[in-house]
């Protein structure tokens, strides 16, 4: 739990989303009072994803300052840019196709790929957003009807994944919101589940881990002994899921995390889960539920093999700076105009820099049945492959 010294110093919900957090704190209890224990993914489902009331399902602003967090394609259309450079071979590899994105957040991301599309002369059939908010769904289709009215009947809202697809699948954080397990291996190397229950408000309970998946999971990583840390079987099955529905095409993540052997680092012994609430990073995942984000960083060791076993072709893994900067993002900043530029810029810094998003944030990219002439912009002059 936070100190709650620090709580004071967070800005204070308004009563009706104070309302709305009550409301979804019952709810959960009801499941806990139901079941005596929830697993934390269970909790965090619910707290990210409970219709009408969780964080991406309710109405609260999440991003840019007035919300909780500001991605990358709300920093500079620049990024969005990037994206679509790395969408065009492939969309021309294929008379085009589609463009599937995963969680489009305010919509900036799809407005900037479809801007840069266009300038390419390389328009997909359809842009398709899946996204389990209506509420987002509108702003999205807001923030489309602002930037590119014109290219708005292209756009097609999904509530579920296509049976198969032909395209670019790309989705800008979105595997780090995928619920996560938690795992406690103790002082005697004794494996445990860490869930959720009701006493006098949400806390800890651990539970031995019985046979199973997660079990597997859990084993198969060796973690050190006093040792907390998130897997994401759901996160995996996800890769799965839409590698199914790929028969051709290629597909680009871009989160924050690391491979395994960081990830599951001797040091990091407490995980890397975290909630987001106002541009404030918490380390407690009870605070304001339905008002916080909740999230973990991605092992993208686990993608890659998620991805592999059903087998997809890596066509690359590298950082964010390096994606961007071989996308073509310096090109691109220096076609400005002057009045342009310094904002770009500083921009441009945050998205690239070591001691922003420039390493702690990765790009890696799949593809099926897909021959192309050369590798795709974004990964051509590096491979950190290795690594995973």
């Amino acid at each position: 739990m936070l100190p709650s010294q620090d709580k004071p110093q967070l800005p204070l919900p308004t009563p009706d989303a104070r309302a709305a957090s009550d409301a979804l704190i019952a709810k959960i209890r009801a499941e806990i009072d139901a079941h005596g224990w929830i697993s934390f993914a269970d909790y965090m489902r619910m707290a990210l994803y409970a219709p009408g009331l969780g964080y991406y399902a309710g109405g609260a602003a999440k991003f840019g300052q007035s919300g909780d967090f500001v991605t990358a394609p709300g920093l500079s259309p620049l990024f969005g840019a990037c994206v679509a450079g790395s969408l065009a071979p492939v969309l021309d590899a294929l008379d085009h196709g589609d463009v599937l994105e995963f969680g489009a957040g305010t919509g900036h991301l799809a407005a900037q790929v479809l801007a840069e599309l266009e300038r390419l002369d390389c328009l997909p059939r359809r842009y398709q957003i899946v996204d389990v908010s209506a509420e987002l769904a509108a702003r999205q289709r807001a923030t489309l009807s602002t930037l590119v009215p014109h290219l708005v009947d292209r756009v097609q809202w999904l509530d579920r994944l296509p049976e198969q697809f032909v395209g670019c699948v790309i989705g800008n954080e979105v595997l780090d919101a995928i619920p996560c397990d938690l795992v406690y291996r103790d002082s005697a190397g004794a494996l445990f589940e860490r869930g959720v229950v009701w006493k006098d408000g949400f806390n800890w309970e651990d539970r031995l881990l019985a046979p199973g998946p997660l079990l597997a999971l859990a084993s198969a990583l060796e973690l050190p002994a006093d040792y907390l840390t998130e897997i994401q079987p759901q996160m995996q099955g996800f890769i799965h899921s839409v590698a199914t529905m790929l028969t051709r095409g290629a597909i680009l993540f871009l989160d924050y995390g690391f491979p395994s052997g960081e990830y599951y680092h001797a040091q990091r012994n407490r995980g890397t889960l975290m909630a987001h609430y106002r541009h404030h990073s918490l380390t407690d995942p009870f605070f304001l539920p339905g008002l916080s984000d909740l999230t973990c960083h991605v092992d993208f060791s686990a993608v890659y093999n998620a991805a592999d076993q059903c087998g997809l072709q890596l066509e690359g893994y590298v950082s964010q700076a390096q994606y961007l900067l071989d996308a073509g993002l310096p090109e691109r900043l220096a076609a400005l105009p002057p009045a342009q530029y310094l904002s770009a810029a500083s921009a441009t810094h945050k998205l690239t820099s070591p001691a922003e998003m420039g390493e702690l944030f990765k790009a890696i990219a799949f593809s099926r049945n897909l021959a192309l002439p050369a590798l795709l912009p974004g990964f051509r002059n590096a491979d950190d492959s290795y690594r995973l």
